[in-house]
């Protein structure tokens, strides 16, 4: 049974919407309402805003041990909760239970990450060419932060943004995804109840283009970050150039995966096929167009279909599910769409290609042969369970494919050759390169995009250095 009890983060209290209004929670695996999410009003947004100026005003004059000190105690609370935390993400995101408590060990990490490396926020002495002048560069808060995020990681997601705000001494208003709300308001009560000052976080829920329209048209936030996708980042981006704020833009993807002939194939069968279907393909950085070299081709696929037959498929909650869910019906005409489409262009069907069921929306592990780069599913992000694949026989021609599309989050490579990997390495245009393993991240090392898959980094320093902004300051005579 779902236990969080829905609520919005404002002013260190928790609150429902002034007005009433609200949208009914979905478990997407029993089509079951579980919860009802409440939607903040205007007057509840400008309280948000308000009360995150006067969290900021708190926070930043918390020293950096202080602050480290708060974020463990919260991070300890979230590890002694882990089990109901994570029963909350399955029920409302579909992910098996499994995947859910590796998600929430992230959360963890992140928080502590950052609680330790906002103690590094350091600045330099610059040598001055005046006698007796000392030039001082400084960091500080960047101040108030908002943020806006996408469902599919609903810990993650969230953390980054409120893990990075805090340890550099920010306070944040963020906008969870209203399918998945439990997640991020059990996190905040950690935080709640490992002492975070009222007003450092609020947490909202609402219409989203209006949340957002509202949110980025205030001069208090002077920070915004968004993961979600690639046209509604290029329209908050646009929102947010109004009053000149800071963003980080963690967009979409359509990650390519590269198979050399002189690769471990049951590896990369093993590596990729665990990775494709991991929170049933709705992840940014999922493999999502294969090209495997000519010689390796029918070995691969084979190989890689027999895996995908093998998972089993259902409720998160239950023993042995190793795929959940879509997140929601919409997304089930979506699969079929690109299914259709890819056969039309003359791929076959290996496995999968259909819905599972008619209760919760289930959709088969699918593996897709000899699609050609016309197919839809070639060139826009299937979000889904779907693994097109196609071959190649050169090196050229392969990075060429690869870097035809306008995105540029992440990207895999399988080869046994030093030489061959590190030419590949500097030829992808993207902001993330795995190779033979697809581990690309990590609470300490920078996530993000290029081109079209958004700027900035998530994590590792450049993620903290996101909410800090550079003062310099130089004096005589004192």
């Amino acid at each position: 049974m779902y236990s969080e009890k829905i609520a919005m983060l404002i002013n260190g209290r928790w609150c429902q919407g002034s007005e009433g209004k609200s949208q009914p929670l979905l478990n997407p695996a029993t089509e079951e309402i579980m919860a009802d999410v409440p939607h903040a009003s205007a007057s509840d947004l400008d309280e948000a805003l308000s009360s995150s100026a006067q969290g900021f005003a708190v926070w930043r004059q918390i020293t950096p041990l202080e602050r480290q000190a708060i974020m463990e105690k919260a991070a300890r609370l979230v590890e002694e909760r882990i089990d109901e935390i994570a029963k909350t993400l399955t029920m409302e995101m579909g992910k098996p239970l499994a995947e859910a408590k590796i998600e929430l060990g992230f959360v963890i990490d992140v928080i502590r990450w950052y609680a330790e490396e906002g103690k590094r926020a350091y600045g330099r002495i610059v040598p001055a060419r005046v006698p007796g002048a000392r030039q001082m560069v400084m960091k500080e808060p960047v101040g108030p932060s908002c943020a806006f995020v996408a469902w599919n990681f609903p810990g993650t997601n969230m953390i980054r943004k409120v893990a990075g705000a805090l340890g550099a001494g920010c306070s944040m208003l963020i906008k969870p995804s209203e399918e998945t709300p439990g997640t991020a308001v059990a996190i905040a009560r950690c935080f709640q109840d490992a002492g975070l000052p009222p007003g450092v976080l609020n947490i909202v829920f609402g219409i989203p283009e209006e949340v957002s329209e509202h949110v980025l048209g205030s001069w208090i936030p002077r920070k915004m970050s968004f993961t979600g996708s690639i046209p509604v980042g290029k329209h908050l981006q646009k929102l947010a150039a109004d009053t000149m704020k800071r963003c980080t833009m963690e967009l979409g993807g359509h990650s390519p995966v590269i198979v050399f002939d002189d690769a471990d194939i049951e590896k990369a069968i093993n590596v990729t096929s665990g990775f494709k279907f991991r929170n049933a393909g709705q992840v940014c950085i999922s493999p999502t167009r294969f090209f495997v070299h000519e010689k390796v081709y029918n070995e691969f696929i084979e190989g890689f279909t027999e895996r995908a037959k093998s998972i089993k498929v259902g409720n998160g909650l239950e023993d042995g599910v190793q795929m959940g869910p879509l997140i929601d019906s919409r997304r089930l005409p979506v699969m079929e769409d690109f299914v259709s489409n890819a056969i039309d262009c003359g791929a076959e069907i290996k496995t999968g290609g259909e819905r599972i069921g008619n209760q919760g929306f289930f959709y088969a592990p699918t593996v897709l042969s000899r699609v050609p780069d016309e197919a839809a599913i070639m060139t826009e992000e299937p979000f889904g369970p779907l693994a097109p694949m196609t071959h190649f026989n050169s090196f050229d021609e392969v990075v060429e494919r690869a870097n035809a599309l306008p995105f540029g989050l992440a990207s895999y490579v399988f080869t046994s050759d030093g030489e061959k990997a590190t030419k590949i390495e500097q030829a992808l245009d993207t902001g993330l390169v795995g190779v033979n393993h697809p581990m690309v991240a990590t609470p300490e090392t920078p996530f993000g995009g290029v081109n079209e898959s958004g700027y900035g980094s998530e994590g590792g320093i450049e993620g903290l250095d996101a909410f800090l902004r550079t003062k310099f300051v130089t004096e005589v005579g004192v």
